[in-house]
């Protein structure tokens, strides 16, 4: 049976675990390359040298000492995010949208003070969410506002769009929907919802919530199908210029989209989940043997690269 089971995964284009680490990540993602893409501080300074729009860097916070400033730094804050240069998965952040003179207000409504928002950060420095467990940084940077058109099916939350690109070309795309039970974060592990996006056309398909196959939000109740994502193809092209910029070969791009900005680079993830397959009730393996089996001629630029997976995936 469970040869059976492996083999039907298999005829379906499925790209398992052990798969993608051995033949995609350890052949295409040099682990000299993982702090580019692990630490946000240096994505950011990556991003900047290609034009490439990311949430407003506010404060850096190396070590304790600096934390003493913490309410100097924050006086002329009114709303801003609170996250470890290091973490993963959604851990460790802090989204604050209000404040008074001496207590801050979550995007959840939950009241904090400067003195809880200390101890986090310390908790950030000490290592607790990053993803080797060692020493990190804390970062300060500017709320996101998103744009209105995920309004319908999100919780509270800022929805983002998770594009996976091989080799620098864009192969499977999805957006997650905050809810509820995810406590207004966009990550699937958490309870958030995965929408397939079609890459020719940029607009949502079928959905995924907690490995189960869904049609609609499960705290709004509107359909999650059918949406068109806004700035598609500026999308795809922040997408397939982080192959550029880092030189890992497979890698997951998020974006989110600001109601002012437009599209904005929240992170880059060297393992990217393989959750994406079922969002989008399609196989990665086929489509990743797809470009391998692509004309050279299409790796020459991203504009080629997005043409071709546009047309071809």
């Amino acid at each position: 049976m469970i040869g059976q089971a492996f083999q039907q995964l298999k005829e379906a284009g499925v790209l398992g675990i052990n798969n993608r680490n051995a033949e995609y990540i350890m052949r295409y993602n040099p682990r000299s390359l993982y702090p580019l893409v692990d630490n946000k501080v240096l994505t950011k300074r990556l991003a900047k040298q290609y034009g490439i729009p990311t949430p407003v860097l506010f404060h850096v916070i190396e070590n304790y000492g600096s934390m003493k400033n913490l309410k100097t730094m924050l006086e002329d804050i009114k709303e801003f995010v609170v996250k470890p240069a290091s973490g993963s998965g959604g851990s460790g952040i802090i989204l604050i949208a209000e404040r008074t003179r001496n207590v801050f207000l979550t995007q959840s409504k939950k009241v904090v003070t400067l003195e809880y928002l200390s101890y986090h950060i310390s908790d950030i420095l000490s290592g607790i969410f990053s993803l080797q467990g060692h020493e990190d940084h804390a970062i300060i940077e500017s709320l996101i506002h998103p744009d209105q058109v995920f309004s319908a099916v999100t919780y509270q939350g800022v929805p983002d769009v998770r594009i996976i690109v091989y080799r620098g070309v864009p192969v499977m795309a999805m957006v997650r929907l905050p809810t509820k039970d995810s406590d207004g974060k966009a990550n699937l592990h958490r309870g958030a919802i995965g929408a397939g996006i079609e890459l020719g056309t940029g607009q949502t398909i079928t959905a995924v919530h907690k490995s189960k196959i869904v049609t609609h939000h499960p705290d709004t109740g509107n359909p999650v199908s059918g949406l068109q994502v806004p700035h598609w193809d500026t999308m795809l092209s922040i997408a397939t210029l982080a192959t550029d910029m880092t030189g890992l070969g497979y890698i997951g791009v998020d974006i989110v989209i600001d109601r002012d900005r437009g599209p904005v680079l929240l992170e880059l993830n060297a393992r990217p989940g393989l959750a994406i397959q079922m969002a989008n009730k399609s196989g990665l393996l086929k489509r990743l043997e797809d470009v391998d089996a692509a004309p050279d001629g299409i790796f020459t630029t991203p504009e080629k690269r997005i043409a071709w997976a546009k047309e071809n995936l």
